[in-house]
């Protein structure tokens, strides 16, 4: 779950994770993800360093420490609870990382400062649910990702039994090994110049040769590859329909919590009004008592 649950934490720190998660900061977390890629893609430009690299740099470090504080006022407000979020160690990781200093021998890691983009995936909600969908795909695609490997290994071999051995340069080059020929039907199973720059001039040596590469065209690139789609799609409609049953289960805890509200108001309202009907009998007996002297 994320955000993640605060009900049960001290009122202080209870307090910050409302402020830290609250809609308008995790907006204002947004625009600064967004200004921060702006400018680590300025910083490519040698001549715009040349003439703002001061500038970026400022602003570079500062939006840097706005982000440190934040992950500081959750680990504050979650102490080691943060950390049962994979999202929270994702953040803290790339947070962590754009502090690595610029020279020295792990001067390579601050390459890595172009991930704090990737924040965007932990902070907007929709993009957590395709990732979140990616990952319920896992176990189907591992199964379908077997299932091409040991195609890919069957046809190698037979790819190089079959035109490995000729002599001809590109059959060398394409088919020699077992590992060009994986290679090779990689290419292939990818529709890149497979037919001009592969099939075409094997078929000059073995004009039967299309009845191996069309089928296993068919078979990959319009058969297993299609499976990951579904598989994917699948798991995006699995994890809306999660989205939209703890939507409706938050409606309905709302809505108890209207009705219990309004009754109690409704109880508060006929005591204050039987009060008052008191008073108001009172009141005309003391009148008549009054008339009737």
């Amino acid at each position: 779950m994320y955000p993640m649950p605060i009900d049960s934490l001290p009122k202080h720190r209870r307090r910050v994770a409302e402020f830290i998660e609250s809609p308008s900061v995790t907006r204002i977390i947004i625009g600064l993800i967004l200004l921060n890629a702006i400018t680590l893609g300025l910083e490519t430009n040698s001549d715009l360093v040349a003439v703002y690299g001061a500038l970026l740099k400022i602003l570079d470090t500062s939006l840097l420490s706005i982000f440190t504080l934040e992950i500081a006022a959750k680990l504050y407000a979650y102490r080691l609870r943060f950390f049962k979020s994979g999202w929270n160690v994702f953040d803290f990781l790339i947070v962590t990382i754009a502090w690595v200093p610029a020279s020295g021998p792990l001067s390579v890691l601050r390459a890595f400062r172009v991930l704090r983009i990737l924040r965007l995936l932990s902070v907007v909600p929709q993009m957590r649910r395709v990732i979140t969908a990616l990952g319920h795909s896992i176990p189907g695609m591992s199964s379908v990702i077997g299932v091409l490997v040991l195609i890919f290994y069957v046809c190698a071999v037979l790819a190089t039994k079959l035109f490995g051995q000729h002599p001809d340069p590109n059959m060398q080059e394409w088919f020699g090994t077992i590992g060009a020929s994986a290679y090779t039907l990689f290419q292939i199973m990818t529709l890149e110049s497979w037919s001009m720059g592969i099939v075409r001039p094997t078929m000059e040596l073995y004009p039967w040769s299309w009845l191996f590469f069309v089928p296993f065209i068919v078979i990959t690139s319009f058969a297993v590859l299609n499976l990951f789609i579904g598989i994917i799609v699948d798991a995006m409609q699995m994890a809306q329909a999660e989205t939209r049953n703890e939507d409706k289960q938050e409606i309905k805890t709302f809505t108890h919590e209207e009705v219990d509200s309004l009754q109690t108001q409704i109880q508060s309202l006929n005591a204050t009004m039987q009060t008052m009907q008191q008073g108001i009998d009172r009141l005309q007996k003391q009148l008549i008592d009054k008339s009737g002297q």
